[in-house]
């Protein structure tokens, strides 16, 4: 098959035990998990603990950001200095970047400038609101949220307290005439935190095309050779984003990442990689489905390529990097 990549998605389980990654704030001393909604596969509603997708591209984003450095691709200064505004950052700055986008007319040209400067707003996305602009970049990395799957997923709230030991002596005679003293918890503080286990669905989607694609002007600002250096520095980044899963309380709650398993779909022409939740049991015989169609339809289009661990995970993803390149999208002329 040719190493021209569309577009790729990832369907997958992965078995997370006592993290907290993701949580929806604090009320008191109790803080609370993040739950949503779901329609499970056997139709009926449940309530089950997530992490967003915003998570998720917050981890795979911060991979990027280090590789992308140490590539020496180019950055706008804010995407340099991992700042979630971007480019906009160097707009408001007014940096050389800014200058440069400054000196554009048409929406299309200031496209151009912001993909050809900055491969983590070309990859990411951005909306540009700065200097009085309204320019969108869609992200060609799309993160769903990571679902807890019904019947194998709980959550539970443990106790901690944080001893002060070190008191002064007039701290301490306050506290000898308070209620906090006579209940025996004079210099502590008491609180809980969520702990949740089980399998997790993930699904996640990647338009190899469009890096380095301005969808204004229908066309590449980059070239192939940049646009191939860009890919690896992807792929990669999405290989550490399971590899270590960073987030919230990770200090004290590292996740134990017990397994990971599922299916990665390969389009090598202009079709969509298929995409089936991992909440479905049969998921990967599913993709599997899609894709003998769409192959029927376009002989090669698609690839399936199926793992059962981490370890397989990384070894596809590897070889991937090291191999894949963006397919060129054939542009009509007018």
């Amino acid at each position: 098959m040719s190493n021209s990549i569309y577009s790729i998605a990832i369907s997958a389980q992965a078995t997370l035990d006592m993290h907290s990654l993701n949580n929806e704030g604090g009320e008191g001393n109790q803080i609370q998990t993040r739950m949503v909604n779901i329609i499970g596969a056997d139709g009926k509603l449940r309530n089950v603990n997530a992490v967003s997708g915003d998570m998720f591209k917050h981890i795979q984003a911060e991979h990027m950001h280090r590789l992308a450095v140490a590539a020496n691709l180019p950055l706008s200064e804010g995407a340099r200095a991992f700042n979630a505004n971007r480019v906009n950052y160097d707009i408001d700055a007014k940096t050389d970047f800014a200058r440069e986008f400054g000196k554009a007319n048409k929406y299309s040209e200031k496209l151009d400038v912001v993909l050809q400067k900055c491969a983590i707003t070309d990859m990411e996305g951005i909306l540009v609101t700065s200097g009085g602009n309204s320019l969108p970049r869609k992200s060609v990395v799309e993160f769903g949220w990571v679902v807890g799957v019904p019947e194998y997923v709980e959550s539970d709230t443990y106790f901690h307290v944080k001893y002060v030991s070190d008191r002064s002596e007039s701290a301490r005679a306050k506290a000898d005439e308070s209620d906090e003293a006579r209940s025996g918890n004079t210099g502590q503080a008491i609180f809980h935190r969520p702990a949740s286990s089980g399998i997790y669905a993930i699904v996640l989607n990647l338009e190899a095309a469009r890096i380095g694609f301005n969808d204004i002007s229908q066309s590449y600002a980059v070239s192939e050779k940049e646009r191939e250096q860009r890919m690896k520095v992807l792929l990669e980044s999405v290989l550490y984003t399971f590899v270590e899963p960073a987030g919230a309380m990770r200090s004290t709650q590292n996740p134990h990442i017990v397994d990971f398993k599922g299916v990665i779909s390969i389009s090598h022409d202009v079709v969509p990689a298929p995409c089936i939740s991992p909440l479905k049991p049969d998921f990967r015989a599913d993709v599997k489905q899609v894709a003998e169609a769409i192959n029927s339809l376009r002989p090669n289009a698609v690839e399936v390529k199926p793992f059962t661990s981490l370890g397989e995970f990384a070894q596809l993803m590897a070889e991937l990097t090291k191999s894949a390149r963006p397919l060129t999208i054939a542009i009509a002329k007018s």
